[in-house]
């Protein structure tokens, strides 16, 4: 069994036998498995759902592998991803991991290795959601609790939209980083964003209004020309 609780995979390849042996593979691991067969396909299931692991094929119809990993990272999404290729390139292997891959496996694999890897890699990450979930983010006086989704400012609880708390938490958790714009809405409402783009300033507008109720100093600053960041200003009393 691949851990106590039912771990989530989504695997990714757009070779349909392979795809579903491997999705029967893990099943049988008592693994909740999503199959998707191109890249659009597998965005859209992680705009919609998480996952505890991305088992991704390189060469994919619409775009590779790597471009999947660059758009998760650059949108925050931290789901662990491990490559599968039949390119045995040294300097591939470092593009992938270069690029936000957590491990590579060169086809053709050895299933007993696959499955060591899989089990590795979700104990690390259970592990990771773990400490996670315990953590509270802080940004000056405002503090945010991220199990139980609860935020404060001092002594003043804020009531949040699930949006709201969303991009309050994706903002505090890189407070001192500027943000661009579309990272944040890709962060948030999912990648690739398909919206329009105002969306954010209205809930960031939310956002600063809720917070100067409470009596908080900007804590969300625009970056002109640029994007966005959290931090305290210094400059406040």
């Amino acid at each position: 069994m691949l851990q106590e609780t039912r771990s989530r995979l989504l695997v990714v390849d757009d070779d349909p036998e392979l795809l579903q042996f491997l999705l029967d593979e893990f099943s049988r691991e008592q693994a909740e498995c999503i199959g998707a067969i191109n890249g659009t396909e597998a965005l859209q299931h992680l705009r919609q759902s998480r996952f505890d692991l991305l088992i991704l094929d390189w060469t994919l119809p619409d775009f590779d592998g790597i471009e999947i990993c660059r758009r998760l990272r650059s949108s925050g999404d931290q789901t662990p991803v491990l490559m599968l290729t039949a390119h045995d390139d040294l300097d591939e292997q470092v593009q992938a991991l270069d690029l936000g891959a957590d491990d590579y496996l060169t086809k053709p694999f050895e299933l007993k290795e696959l499955h060591a890897r899989v089990r590795a890699r979700l104990r690390r990450g259970h592990v990771e959601k773990a400490e996670q979930q315990s953590e509270t983010l802080s940004l000056g006086d405002l503090s945010i609790d991220v199990l139980s989704r609860a935020v404060r400012f001092k002594d003043k609880a804020l009531s949040l939209s699930q949006r709201e708390f969303n991009l309050l938490h994706f903002l505090v958790e890189r407070s001192g980083q500027v943000l661009t714009r579309q990272a944040i809405l890709e962060g948030v409402w999912g990648a690739p964003f398909v919206g329009d783009p105002n969306t954010l300033d209205v809930y960031l507008g939310y956002l600063r209004r809720k917070l100067k109720q409470q009596g908080s100093p900007p804590l969300v600053h625009t970056i002109r020309g640029v994007g966005f960041m959290a931090r305290v200003d210094e400059t406040q009393p």
